[in-house]
């Protein structure tokens, strides 16, 4: 599962990257036509472009409204101008949205709705059976990205329960990280101290030596500049982008590292420049250095750096945010970034003892499954020797018969 975490690192940035895009939605730099302001869409312009999967249950629902809704020059103007818009605010122009385009999101509801709905009902008919009724309507509730009071059409609602939804799934993915972390530092603690169990007095010692040696080797790395600083941007300058770092320049910099060129620097864009910093502390060659933690602390990292930049909390930095933060006072302190090892641990022992104590729980289920099932399986082996042991008996007695048989044919002769 560990291992997974790793191998589903490029995946999950690419998700992030991509809610980003629709929770920032009111952010993306769209040129628009003044002169085309009040022209209706044409009807082939309605085709959505197909994109990569967010991951999400609802994510074809969510793209397509997105790309639909950016068809219209009079939404398009409202997100080029509207940065600190709030979503709910954002939602309500959703009623100056041309008919044509409020049409076409009128049937993306109802194909939701109807997704939705067989969704549903296979699950629970699978689960329940026949006889069973469902209430339907109640368990859509839980299906919080609509409204499922007016299920014809696409409103205002509609729009802002999108924006919400997404928002609050986006919010989790990095709660959810580091609760994965969190137990797997503890399941490898646990490992460690079981191993020490079953040692001699002398092989722990040694162990334990050991152990302290590889902390103290990771621990030993050059200063890790703080992400954002203006130290850890000019190292990137300097060596990454081969500039002068006595001509840094901010503006130049987003530009530079601004991949997909839309004005914004995304959650992915953000973790690529931290590659220098995490290669002082991480290297996947080395016993001490532990890939997993890397990925932890370029989370870390990139949290951080939005926390202090992203001001309007859109899960994107913007061109106007970026040179702000460079302004600020913080941006030229020479502060050291403070790295895992030197940050208390993510579990405290209370919570190692708990989570070892759900281990042996599990464990010992699984073991009793496995002791019932090694029950059954000498039960069927046991009756399928006796049913040998009938059928061998049937054999012979028919055997026996048949013998009788020819020798009774003989005696008549």
């Amino acid at each position: 599962m560990w291992m997974a975490m790793v191998r589903g690192k490029a995946l999950d940035s690419c998700v992030l990257v991509l809610l980003s895009l629709w929770l920032c939605i009111h952010s993306l730099p769209i040129a628009v036509n003044k002169s085309k302001e009040n022209t209706a869409p044409k009807e082939d312009e309605l085709n959505a472009p197909q994109s990569v999967d967010t991951g999400l249950h609802y994510d074809r629902y969510l793209r397509e409204v997105i790309e639909y809704l950016e068809k219209d020059p009079h939404f398009r103007e409202k997100l080029q101008n509207a940065n600190n818009m709030e979503p709910d605010k954002l939602a309500k122009e959703l009623d100056f949205v041309h008919n044509n385009l409020r049409t076409k999101l009128d049937e993306l509801k109802r194909e939701e709705m109807n997704r939705l709905r067989m969704l549903i009902k296979a699950k629970h008919d699978m689960e329940l059976g026949d006889g069973w009724k469902v209430d339907y309507q109640a368990l859509l509730k839980q299906f919080e990205h609509l409204n499922h009071d007016n299920a014809h059409s696409f409103e205002v609602e509609d729009l802002d329960r999108l924006i919400k939804a997404a928002t609050k799934d986006l919010m989790q993915f990095d709660k959810q990280h580091h609760e994965e972390f969190k137990r797997y530092e503890m399941m490898k603690e646990h490992e460690r101290r079981e191993k020490l169990k079953a040692m001699s007095e002398e092989e722990r010692k040694k162990e334990e030596q050991h152990h302290e040696e590889i902390k103290k080797k990771h621990a030993n790395h050059a200063k890790v500049n703080h992400p954002g600083s203006e130290d850890q941007l000019k190292e990137v300058w300097e060596e990454s982008d081969g500039l002068e770092p006595d001509n840094f320049d901010p503006k130049t910099f987003f530009k530079l590292h601004d991949n997909n060129g839309d004005g914004f620097f995304d959650e992915n864009e953000l973790e690529a420049l931290f590659v220098k910093e995490l290669e002082k502390v991480y290297n996947s060659n080395n016993e001490e250095d532990d890939m997993v933690e890397m990925e932890e602390e370029r989370r870390r990292m990139r949290e951080h750096v939005m926390s202090e930049v992203d001001t309007n909390k859109d899960r994107l930095v913007s061109l106007a945010e970026f040179l702000a933060a460079t302004k600020n006072p913080q941006f030229h302190q020479n502060e050291e970034w403070e790295t895992l090892e030197q940050q208390n641990s993510p579990y405290t022992e209370e919570e190692l003892a708990m989570f070892e104590q759900q281990l042996a729980k599990d464990s010992k289920i699984i073991m009793e499954q496995v002791a019932e099932l090694q029950k059954q399986r000498e039960n069927l082996q046991n009756k399928q020797d006796l049913l040998d042991v009938q059928k061998r008996g049937i054999q012979q007695a028919m055997s026996e018969v048949e013998k009788r048989k020819v020798q009774s044919k003989s005696d008549v002769k």
